[in-house]
Order: C-alpha cells, then structure tokens, then sequence
C-alpha cells in the first residue's frame, strides 16, 4: 500500500503527478513519460521533496527502458532525501495510477 502521503485523501492525492507523464507512461511511451517528468523535476526546487518525488518517477521509467545506470542514481538521490524527509516511496504503479484515474491538473 502507498503511503498516505502519496494516495491518501488530502486535497492533493495524486496531482502531484504531471497527468501527460502519466498518461505517456499508461500508453506505453516510456522514453516520454521520462522527459515530462524531468522537465517537471526541474520546476521544483533542487532537493525539495516535490523534487525528490519527480526525480524517483523518473528514474524508474529510465530503468523501464533499460537505462539503469542512469535511473539507479536518480533512485539513490531521491530515495535520500525521501527517506530523511519521512515520506514514502512513489512507484510505477502510483504513476499508472495517476494516468488511469486522470483528474484536475497540477
């Protein structure tokens, strides 16, 4: 189960989530799914957990399309800074879960 700061029902849920990323991600288009998620990455500030979040997407959907060394230090960044900041780890499944349920936009 996600943690309830990822999912849960506070205002926010899942609109964290760049929708085209995540509807990029649903359809199968993994390579841009990555690009949209970085550009959202860069928006947020550096070391941030809003950060953190985008750049662990991110690097899953670069492992996705076997680009592990990369997608493993974005890992390693992220998972630090999510880690000290007590918050869960977003997965691809949160991600598709974003695409299928849609919504409001960021």
């Amino acid at each position: 189960m996600a943690h309830p700061d990822l999912t849960g029902p506070g205002p926010e849920g899942l609109d964290w989530i760049p929708l085209d990323a995540a509807q990029a991600f649903v359809e199968g288009d993994e390579r841009w799914a990555a690009v949209l998620l970085a550009r959202a990455r860069d928006a947020e500030l550096p070391g941030s957990v809003a950060w953190a979040r985008l750049e662990r997407l991110q690097g899953l959907c670069l492992i996705h399309v076997q680009r592990e060394v990369e997608g493993t230090f974005a890992l390693e960044r992220a998972d630090a800074l999510l880690d000290a900041a007590g918050i869960g780890r977003p997965d691809l499944g949160t991600l598709e879960a974003r695409g299928l349920t849609g919504g409001r936009e960021r």
